[in-house]
């Protein structure tokens, strides 16, 4: 460390933080939020630091709070900015299946905010059947006493608020951006 350190410092004349610098092998470093893993092949590819992708979820589920007073419009917009972002900045790291996990996550709390806005049962009944949902299906949903949470993923729910829907709102989806901007390096 004290030999690399002093090469930097005077022959490249660069300033070393010793606090932050450290000699340790890839998969034990992060590196402006990425982390490192060895392949089946014993290369090493980028991934995103567990701390990042941790940040990344509290984020969105920041801006998916239930009591956060806002139109889904613009809520929408929010989203898509960190989501699209995020996935920007990594899309060089192979992070599948932590998009599909936070994706579907993501679109049921959605879900759920959909369904507190509409707040009383005769208007939540009145909203499923404009979805295309039967009446009396929509009567035992809408009358059920469940939490919000749990009536997001009921079957009828997934239906009315389908992602087909969401995404015609305007949200993007963190895996299909993913899948759209990743590049193999």
């Amino acid at each position: 460390m004290e030999s690399i350190t002093k090469f930097i410092e005077k022959k490249l004349g660069l300033k070393v933080n010793v606090e932050k610098s450290k000699i340790a092998r890839p998969n034990q470093i992060k590196y402006l939020g990425f982390g490192f893993y060895y392949t089946k092949t014993g290369i090493i590819k980028p991934k995103p630091h567990l701390k990042s992708i941790q940040k990344f979820r509290r984020k969105l589920k920041q801006l998916t709070k239930r009591n956060w007073s806002v139109s889904l419009e613009l809520r929408i917009i929010k989203l898509n900015q960190v989501i699209r972002g995020w996935i920007n900045y990594f899309k060089i790291a192979d992070i599948k299946r932590h998009m599909r996990n936070i994706t579907s996550h993501l679109n049921r709390r959605i879900r759920c905010i959909i369904w507190k806005q509409w707040k009383i049962p005769k208007h939540r009944i009145i909203c499923l059947i404009k979805l295309g949902i039967d009446k009396n299906m929509a009567k035992a949903c809408a009358y059920a006493r469940k939490s919000y949470w749990a009536t997001s993923r009921v079957y009828p729910i997934q239906q009315a608020i389908s992602n087909e829907r969401l995404k015609r709102k305007g949200l993007v989806f963190p895996l299909d951006h993913y899948l759209k901007v990743h590049a193999v390096i």
